[in-house]
């Protein structure tokens, strides 16, 4: 089943004092033309459960340099943190973790929808689980980010014994998705648990994007990511996770995306 859902390949972007005044509707914070992998993942798993979104425009990092002003401050002020993204639903409080975005999700999503986080606890184990090692603290995301020294980097704890450390974590991971796919595929399935799409699955196709960069027909080139795509596809040729990057996990990803999620993605930004 492909998810439908009301968006436009144009989309308009609200800002964040406009997304928070709001009591009503579902609001994600975005960088328009920018597939912030948080935030696109987000932008998937509502669109698998048929979630209508208003998208708002996510403060850059940096202070102004017209004012001197912290650009993120008034983030802060709303959410008492400044990750991207930021999760708003009628009139509840702000939700900025991704288990909490995904029980909310999974709440208000279309009753026809498929169910994201599975009924039997031991299915909701390892898709906790995986979710975990993909997006949580020291998971593959995290990891990433430390790679190199930057801004972000910094955010994310970089030194240079945690850089050192951090391939040889990836792959560990990448090579631990492969080989639960290639095990989930000898017992029938195409999915990372059980036998229907969860959010493991929609989470992992997502991140994976860092690694194994879409067609544009999936993923469209913007002014504004064509040099975070390059970078995405460089980290394929890191030794240790070029090795584990096996045609399967590409396939489940490319499955996943154009199945459940919309495809080509809706960024905004400025076309190349």
């Amino acid at each position: 089943m492909t998810a439908s859902n009301n968006t436009s390949t144009t989309p308009e972007f609200i800002t964040l004092d406009e997304a928070a005044a709001m009591t009503s509707g579902t609001r994600v914070t975005f960088i328009p033309g920018i597939p912030a992998l948080y935030s696109e993942a987000l932008k998937n798993i509502c669109y698998a459960k048929g979630v209508p979104l208003i998208r708002a425009m996510h403060p850059m990092m940096g202070v102004d340099k017209a004012t001197g002003q912290d650009r993120q401050a008034r983030l802060f002020e709303l959410t008492s943190q400044t990750s991207l993204p930021t999760l708003f639903h009628n009139d509840e409080r702000p939700r900025n973790v991704w288990t909490e975005q995904l029980a909310l999700v999974e709440r208000i999503g279309s009753a026809d929808s498929p169910k994201l986080i599975p009924d039997g606890f031991g299915n909701r184990v390892t898709m906790f689980g995986l979710c975990a090692i993909v997006l949580g603290e020291d998971g593959f995301v995290w990891n990433m980010r430390i790679l190199g020294d930057s801004p972000l980097g910094r955010k994310y704890g970089y030194n240079e014994d945690a850089s050192t450390s951090a391939p040889k974590k990836m792959a560990e991971i990448v090579d631990l998705i492969a080989r639960r796919l290639e095990a989930q595929e000898k017992a029938g399935s195409r999915y990372l648990v059980g036998d229907s799409v969860s959010a493991a699955d929609i989470y992992w196709a997502t991140m994976s994007m860092s690694l194994l960069v879409p067609p544009p027909e999936i993923m469209p080139v913007t002014k504004q990511n064509q040099g975070m795509l390059k970078y995405f596809a460089r980290n394929a040729g890191i030794p240790g996770i070029a090795e584990v990057l096996t045609d399967r996990v590409e396939a489940h990803q490319r499955y996943i995306l154009t199945t459940y999620c919309e495809t080509p993605a809706v960024l905004g930004g400025d076309a190349v």
